[in-house]
């Protein structure tokens, strides 16, 4: 099975900016110095969220990005979805040319455990995430070594 670093680290600051919004815009920067994913990496992402109609932008001092709906309303199948990402438990990349440019014997059983997958991710919200204890536990180690302490909203 294949997920790249694109989508966990989508997934990752997309979790981040659900725990730290607090209504107000959280800064790519904060981000990266909570997740230690690169600035660049991360504006690259966002972009990519953010044509996808998951986060908004806000410009200007104090400005930074948003959730675009609820956290219970937005799930992981659409961040990862969102950044082109596929999880993808084939060989082929899904493209049946497994064995010398054919369709090999476990093909189906593979592509049929990739869309599996996707239902499962599709039904994990952010809300689900952040509801997590071990989640909100490393989500305070993480405040507490930042240097942008941050309050933390937890869904009950």
């Amino acid at each position: 099975m294949k997920l790249t670093t694109k989508g966990r680290y989508a997934v990752t600051a997309m979790l981040d900016l659900a725990l730290h919004a607090n209504d107000k815009p959280i800064s790519l920067a904060d981000i990266s110095a909570r997740q230690d994913i690169s600035l660049s990496y991360l504006e690259q992402l966002f972009s990519k969220l953010r044509r996808q109609g998951l986060v908004d932008s806000v410009r200007g001092p104090g400005g930074g990005y948003r959730l675009s709906r609820g956290c219970k309303d937005i799930h992981v199948a659409e961040v990862i979805d969102a950044v082109n990402e596929t999880v993808d438990a084939t060989g082929c990349q899904g493209t049946g040319d497994c064995q010398a440019g054919e369709t090999c014997l476990t093909h189906h059983l593979w592509s049929d455990l990739s869309a599996q997958i996707h239902r499962f991710l599709s039904g994990i919200s952010l809300a689900d995430l952040m509801s997590r204890r071990d989640v909100q536990q490393v989500a305070q180690i993480q405040v507490q070594k930042s240097s942008q302490p941050t309050p933390l909203h937890f869904v009950s």
